[in-house]
C-alpha cells in the first residue's frame, strides 16, 4: 500500500504546473507619450489651407482676408452675402463717387493755374460752374475729406466681414438646444444708500438655467 501512494504521489508532483506568466504585463499596452497624444489632438481641431494647418476659426478669417465672403460661406452662412457685398459695394462706390469729384477739381486746379479760364468747359462738369480759383480749392478740400472718410469706411467694411466669419466659426458649436433656457421676471433691487422707507427700487432680474 505504501508503494502505490508513493508512485501516485509521483506523477502529482510532477504535473504540478509552473508559474503562470503575469498575463497584465502582457496585456499592457505601451503608454502613449503626451507629445504624440498633443499632436493627436491638435490634428482633430485643425484643418489645411494653402499648405497651413488653421483652427477652423483661423480657417475662416483667413478665408474671408483673401476673398470677401469667403469666410460666410465657409460657415454655410449664405443669407450675410448680400450683407457684405451690400456693405462693400455701398462703401465702394461711396469711395468712387467722392474720388472722381476730388480728380476732377484738383485737374481743374491745375488748369486754372496754367492759364485755362474760369467757367471752361475743360475743366470738367461740376468745376466749371466754380466763379473763382477759391471756389474750387474749397471743393478740393471737401472732396478729399468725404473720399478719406469713406476709405475708411472700406477698411471698416472689409474688417468687420473678417471678425464676423471669425466669431461665426467658433460660435458655430455653440450649445443652442433646448436645454439652455434664459428666464426673465421683474423683481424689487435693493438700493444702496436708499432711505429706509423706500429700501428697493424695480427692476428685471434674468437667470439662464442648464437642465
Amino acid at each position: 500500500m505504501l508503494g502505490i501512494f508513493l508512485l501516485g504521489l509521483g506523477p502529482v508532483k510532477a504535473q504540478a504546473p509552473a508559474t503562470r506568466p503575469d498575463t497584465a504585463r502582457v496585456n499592457q499596452a505601451p503608454p502613449v507619450s503626451r507629445k504624440a497624444q498633443a499632436a493627436a489632438d491638435s490634428a482633430k481641431r485643425t484643418e489645411r489651407l494653402f499648405g497651413l494647418r488653421l483652427t477652423r476659426p483661423g480657417k475662416a478669417a483667413l478665408l474671408a482676408a483673401v476673398l470677401p465672403g469667403a469666410g460666410q460661406v465657409y460657415n454655410r452662412s449664405w443669407w450675410k452675402l448680400p450683407l457684405v457685398y451690400g456693405a462693400l459695394g455701398g462703401v465702394g462706390y461711396g469711395e468712387y463717387f467722392y474720388q472722381s469729384r476730388f480728380r476732377e477739381y484738383v485737374d481743374a486746379e491745375e488748369l486754372v493755374a496754367t492759364g485755362t479760364p474760369i467757367g471752361s468747359t475743360a475743366l470738367g462738369p461740376r468745376a466749371r460752374q466754380e466763379r473763382s480759383l477759391e471756389a474750387i480749392q474749397r471743393g478740393i478740400q471737401f472732396y478729399r475729406g468725404y473720399r478719406d472718410i469713406f476709405i475708411l469706411y472700406c477698411g471698416l467694411a472689409y474688417g468687420l466681414q473678417i471678425v464676423d466669419a471669425l466669431v461665426d466659426a467658433h460660435l458655430r458649436d455653440f450649445d443652442v438646444s433646448d436645454d439652455l433656457a434664459l428666464h426673465w421676471e421683474p423683481t424689487l433691487m435693493a438700493v444702496p444708500g436708499r432711505a429706509s422707507a423706500l429700501p428697493t427700487a424695480p427692476g428685471v432680474m434674468f437667470a439662464l438655467k442648464l437642465k
